[in-house]
């Protein structure tokens, strides 16, 4: 007789299989139709807020693995607020100004940028920005990221523009803000200056000089026979030179050598003479730097003053212990160069050529200047010795090509000005890791002033008016006016209009008697852009809140978005931006190597949603150490699938085997042991869970998780519960009792990973009997439940617990040596010591807990025979189990026949057969 019908196997639509690549687009579009965002922000309100404000990804190309990885963090952060007692609004945004956008536009072939004016070639960069963020955002929106997609803010919106000239202007009003001419990084390929923020470093190969500088005045110091020994690897820079730098308390020494005399630090004779191969060496005399300052020098190329200047910046780390400087084309040497009067000459033009001042070399590209200037240095006998290094060396960051040092005319914001309020507001910063602390507050004090103005089209118009004396207009009358314009028609009317239709009607100054006037052309780096958001965003939108809570992103933003929102905020409201700074690192290959299309270990997050499904990248951003620097590769995520896999076929297990329960008639209350510690177990989880998410540690949550599932659930409770879910009548209190815990765990396990399977519990979550709420996203997290004497229930159970897994060994090395096939097949005697025994004892249907046949407490562990498994207190003696195998419960028992009616039937399962007949 066939008995399936009266078993309660089972019953789910759930899938087993997630399907997700096209299961979660669908999803989406539910999401979409009933505009989640919206009712979780109305659901949430009035509750304290929270403020996560979204650092802008620049709005060009498809995303990568690094914009995954954050997005997802954010948006794990947010979902979990907004389910923990908070109001968590997300307003994502975009930069969208800058070169890259201009040289996307140009390399295309298809815009001939010198037959369009300045304003026809910022409409194209706007609008290629525009279609960079919906294709963004489309891929976005597919890793599940929650928020208000189709009012984000943008860098070229009207509003942020308006409210970033506000901070201008509030800075220039308290004095940090100022023009002059000084060294800066400046990029030949860009063609513009650079901030600190857009400088990365290269190795790069370059000449290494030694030249001699002979003295021409030795204020009684030096005779005039002697040669100053200078070391440099920009040859370029020689004809700019104007002086020579020591450390007015180093000890210097006049050196004989070969019937020439040079000037050297003593700390680094030795060096120098294993440098030069010198083999004769005679000091004849010693003195301090500051002796022979003032003392002139010829300079070895066009003759004139070359200055000895005293610097604390010279040290014995390299070279000679005397600096060749230039103050045009270094910061250091700026600044000595100024301490003496010195000019800022700087010989070389925005593209990178040589100019008329330096006689000789016009025209040529710098670096091509550099051997055509070495042979004029060899040719005058000044040049000592000639090498070839690599070392490291700034490079702009966009076009990947080396930088110098260039004086010009730029807008400064003065740190110094404010560099101690600056450095207060970090320390009161909460930040994570811990080192970011560190890491800003040694940029920030260590940093020069901030050029802010780029030679370039694109991007917010640094808003400063010109008299007719030249000088600089920044008035509150001017930047309201500009401010208000710009809210009004945008910022390319400063490309469009006149000046005079710029300025306040009637406008009048000291600076122009005749009214006229011009404006500056520059427009503002990027940085200061994307670090006016604070103003732009946290201010300007009624949902959020300045400071913001949370600022979240790479580790590289210390030296970008953290820096320069820190520094516009602090200057125009005295704080920092925000409460909060978390950082994350690379996305790196499996390797550990940096993703590179020429290597072909490049990870595409659009690939990886169309084969494996977005759930799968947000399962791996939780499973890793996101502080540090990250590896994914195709096996990584392999695995992340498998345990993905786990959590599923927990969530399919359970719910099939809730089919017919109904929690407000079949919820029982009084549990048993076993099932009352299932539920501590899951308070253990639902605390360390939500203490995890609190602490931004999503690995533990996702550990906690997927071990509760794999060994508390489907190794022990799903296993031992099995036998009574489809083998007791549906009412049996047992199998009532079991499914009102499965029930809790359900429900609390699709809440804690609903942050991180953001598809996959709102798909659960329409599964689950009684749940009145359209999604998972509109409830909040579980709460733990208090049971009384919760302690004793867990020592008694965990020490089953390990008593049990020594029972699996004994069953698992009985079926290795072919004793037995099945553990249902097994019958085992337990000999048992001491507290084992006292638990064993305690514990009724042993049989079931582990899942035997028939379980039998015998004598004391040293009483057990020679063939018992021994464990310390408890010995295991495995056997076949005597009587026939029930065709219902697959037990092995001595009852089975003994029913006429069903003689295939253990006397148990007779019984409720019947009643299942008698019920039909």
């Amino acid at each position: 007789m066939d008995y399936k019908d009266t078993l309660l196997m089972p019953k789910t639509e759930f899938p087993m299989r997630g399907n997700l690549p096209n299961r979660e687009p669908e999803r989406q579009e539910k999401w979409n139709e009933m505009d989640i965002y919206k009712k979780v922000q109305e659901r949430t309100k009035g509750r304290p807020l929270f403020v996560l404000h979204d650092g802008p990804p620049y709005a060009n190309g498809d995303i990568h693995m690094g914009h995954a990885l954050n997005k997802i963090l954010k948006d794990i952060i947010v979902r979990y607020k907004s389910m923990n007692g908070f109001h968590a609004p997300y307003v994502p945004g975009w930069d969208t100004h800058g070169l890259p956008i201009e040289t996307a536009l140009t390399k295309s072939g298809k815009v001939n940028r010198k037959s369009m004016s300045v304003a026809e070639f910022r409409k194209l960069c706007e609008e290629y920005a525009l279609k960079q963020i919906d294709r963004q955002r489309e891929q976005f929106i597919r890793l599940g990221v929650r928020g208000d997609w189709w009012n984000p803010y943008v860098t070229l919106d009207k509003a942020y523009e308006a409210q970033q000239i506000k901070v201008f202007g509030e800075m220039a009003k308290k004095g940090h803000i100022y023009k002059g001419k000084k060294p800066v990084y400046w990029s030949p390929s860009s063609e513009s200056a650079l901030a600190e923020a857009e400088i990365e470093y290269q190795d790069k190969r370059s000449p290494s000089i030694y030249v001699a500088f002979k003295v021409k005045e030795g204020n009684n110091v030096l005779t005039g026979d002697e040669s100053i020994i200078i070391w440099t690897t920009t040859p370029w820079t020689i004809p700019a030179n104007l002086g020579i730098s020591v450390h007015p308390e180093l000890d210097y020494n006049v050196v004989a050598v070969d019937e020439k005399k040079y000037v050297v630090a003593a700390g680094l004779l030795e060096t120098l003479q294993k440098e030069f191969e010198w083999e004769n060496v005679d000091v004849v005399k010693t003195f301090k730097g500051s002796e022979i300052e003032h003392v002139k020098a010829e300079h070895p190329i066009y003759g004139r003053d070359s200055l000895v200047m005293c610097g604390e910046h010279v040290t014995l780390d390299a070279g000679t212990g005397c600096v060749h400087t230039a103050p045009g084309h270094g910061e250091e040497d700026f600044i000595v160069g100024q301490k003496y009067g010195l000019d800022v000459l700087c010989p070389v033009d925005d593209k990178g050529h040589m100019t008329e001042e330096a006689p000789g070399f016009e025209g040529l590209f710098y670096d091509a200047a550099n051997k055509p200037i070495t042979d004029k240095l060899d040719e005058v006998g000044a040049l000592l010795k000639l090498t070839f290094i690599t070392h490291s060396y700034a490079h702009d960051w966009r076009t990947k090509k080396p930088v110098i040092y260039r004086a010009t005319a730029q807008w400064f914001a003065s740190i110094e000005n404010f560099r101690n309020d600056l450095l207060k507001a970090i320390e009161e910063v909460e930040w994570l890791p811990k080192w970011g602390e560190t890491r800003l507050f040694n940029m920030v004090r260590d940093r020069g002033d901030w050029c802010i103005s780029r030679q370039r089209a694109w991007g917010v118009p640094i808003p400063v008016f010109y008299g007719e004396n030249g000088e600089p207009i920044i008035t509150d009358e001017t930047i309201d006016h500009v401010s208000n314009l710009f809210r009004e028609h945008g910022s390319n009317i400063w490309f469009e209009w006149e000046t005079d239709q710029l300025l306040p009607v009637g406008f009048t100054s000291e600076h122009s008697p005749n009214g006229s006037y011009t404006r500056e052309m520059d427009i503002m780096d990027v940085w200061f852009d994307s670090g006016s958001s604070h103003q732009a965003v946290l201010e300007e939108r009624e949902e959020l809140e300045r400071p913001a809570d949370l600022y979240l992103e790479g580790s590289d933003q210390y030296r970008g978005w953290f820096n320069s929102s820190l520094s516009t905020s602090v200057a125009v409201t005295g704080k920092a931006p925000y409460k909060g700074v978390l950082s994350h690192g690379f996305a790196l290959d499996g390797q550990g190597r940096k993703m590179s299309k020429s290597i072909g270990n490049v990870v595409i997050p659009n690939d990886v949603m169309k084969q494996l499904g977005a759930d799968i990248l947000r399962l791996w951003v939780a499973s890793v150490d996101y502080q540090a620097d990250v590896r994914v590769s195709d096996k990584i995520l392999k695995q992340v699938s498998e345990s993905y896999r786990k959590i599923r076929n927990t969530f399919r297990f359970l719910l099939g085997n809730l089919h017919d329960f109904d929690p407000a008639t079949n919820y029982v209350k009084d549990l048993k042991d076993v099932d009352l510690f299932m539920l501590v177990k899951l308070n253990e989880v639902i605390e360390k869970a939500e203490q995890a998410y609190d602490q931004y540690q999503f690995s533990t949550v996702y550990h906690t998780i997927h071990n509760f599932c794999t060994i508390e659930l489907s190794s022990f409770y799903m296993d031992l519960a099995k036998d009574t879910l489809y083998i007791e009548h549906a009412d049996h209190p047992a199998r009532r009792a079991i499914q009102t815990v499965m029930y809790e765990v359900l429900v609390s396990l699709t809440k804690l990973v609903s942050p991180i399977l953001s598809h996959t519990a709102d798909e659960v979550w329409e599964h689950i009997p009684a749940v009145t709420e359209e999604s998972v996203q509109l409830t909040d997290m579980p709460s733990v439940t208090s049971f009384g004497d919760v302690e004793e229930l867990k020592t008694k159970w965990n020490h089953f617990m390990n008593v049990r897994d020594d029972v699996l060994k004994a069953l698992e090395q009985a079926r290795n040596e072919k004793k037995i096939g099945k553990s249902l097949t097994a019958a085992i005697t337990l000999y048992t010591s001491g507290d084992v025994r006292t638990l064993l004892q305690s514990i009724s249907q042993l049989e079931k807990l582990f899942i035997v046949s028939n379980v039998t407490l015998a004598g004391e562990v040293n009483e057990a025979p020679s063939d018992a498994i021994v464990f310390e207190q408890l010995a295991i003696v495995v056997e076949q189990a005597k009587g026939e195998t029930c065709e219902r419960c697959w037990v092995v028992s001595e009852t089975v026949g003994n029913d006429q009616e069903h003689p295939g039937l253990c006397i148990s399962c007779a019984e409720t057969v019947k009643q299942h007949y008698v019920n039909q």
